[in-house]
């Protein structure tokens, strides 16, 4: 199927006339209900405002449309160079209440200390002992991405050793995050 210029005038005639996408495809024949959309935002026809349908509607002379304005072009906008902000003043935050520091993307649910098998957690002790201790900035793809701490407070960080082939953590942290789901269940009893 292609636009002609007889198609064309055909659905900008039953465009003006109220008509829907759906009947100006079925009327057309061998186009979809999209296709007349994407051609009548491509022409620039105006948006109909929503109401009764046309169908239900009685028939009203409708008033000649306004000749098309040309379009001019938008001046850019004005951009004024950008101004150094200034770091808000750090507030004293009480021991009992810490500020929460919003995140883009939340950390994965840690698991409780039941879901976590005897072994697997002393293994995680251990080697929190040797981790890194790396901050967000400082992660790669190949340094473990286990978040130890609150990350409202300072001493927040990752586990930073290197990571288990194909997984987002170390050996250890495999262990924890990776559990059968037959096990975590028999745990949990």
């Amino acid at each position: 199927m292609s636009w002609t210029d007889e198609r064309v005038e055909l659905l900008k005639k039953m465009w003006g006339e109220g008509q829907s996408a759906s009947q100006i495809a079925k009327e057309l024949g061998g186009v979809t209900r999209n296709a007349v959309i994407g051609k009548v935002h491509r022409l620039g026809l105006s948006n109909r405002a929503t109401g009764a349908s046309p169908a239900k509607a009685e028939p009203k002379e409708k008033p000649a449309p306004a000749p098309k304005a040309e379009a001019k072009p938008k001046p850019a906008p004005k951009t004024e160079p950008a101004r150094p902000v200034p770091a808000p003043e750090a507030k004293p935050v009480t021991p009992a209440r810490r500020q929460i520091i919003p995140a883009g993307q939340p950390l994965p649910p840690q698991p409780s200390a039941n879901e976590i098998s005897p072994e697997a957690l002393a293994k995680v002790n251990e080697i929190e002992k040797k981790a890194k201790k790396l901050s967000l900035m400082e992660l790669t793809e190949k340094t473990c991405k286990w978040p130890v701490g609150d990350p409202a407070t300072e001493d927040f960080w990752f586990c930073g050793l290197p990571v288990e082939a194909g997984k987002p953590y170390c050996e250890a942290h495999v262990g924890v995050a990776f559990q059968p789901m037959s096990s975590r269940r028999d745990r949990r009893r």
